[in-house]
């Protein structure tokens, strides 16, 4: 059985499309966004820049969604997660899914803006440029890296497919 690939990056890096493809492609897939997982919360929610409580939220997120995908896994899913992955929640991660492959896709900003505005954003222009801003500059232990500009969706699914059947 596949260990959880959990893909990280900046937003309008393909994690969610690639993401759900590549379970859909399995005999026995499952996809959890984390994003999904974190507004389950429909009161007092709040984001991981809104200070202690936010980054609360976030782990919190992140716990529950790491415990969707034990419980996929240990039923014969092979389960994707996608997530924007800090330092911080990377361990978090590493913890709960031991076994995990963490692969960050990477795009230019200028490519994500492009891509973002096929598509609804829910984030302002002020923290899509935060959030771009801050996985440029984080460095977290990630299993691999991958530019994805340029790839076309099937290539990249191809290429993420290859990475994780090799663990």
């Amino acid at each position: 059985m596949r260990p959880p690939l959990v893909l990280t990056g900046p937003p309008a890096v393909g994690k969610t499309t690639a993401g759900r493809r590549l379970a859909e492609a399995r005999p026995r897939g499952a996809y959890v966004d984390v994003d999904d997982v974190r507004q389950l919360v429909v009161a007092g929610g709040a984001a991981p820049w809104d200070g202690d409580e936010g980054v609360r939220q976030q782990e919190l997120g992140v716990r529950n969604a790491c415990q969707l995908a034990r419980r996929f896994t240990a039923e014969g899913f092979a389960t994707v997660l996608t997530d924007v992955v800090t330092p911080r929640t990377l361990t978090i991660y590493r913890a709960e899914l031991p076994r995990c492959l963490v692969v960050r896709l990477g795009v230019d900003v200028a490519e994500a803006r492009r891509r973002a505005a096929t598509r609804p954003v829910y984030l302002t222009a002020q923290e899509f440029a935060a959030l771009h801003a801050e996985d440029a500059a984080a460095e977290p232990a990630v299993d691999a890296e991958l530019d994805v500009t340029g790839l076309s969706l099937d290539d990249l699914v191809a290429e993420l497919s290859r990475r994780w059947a090799a663990g």
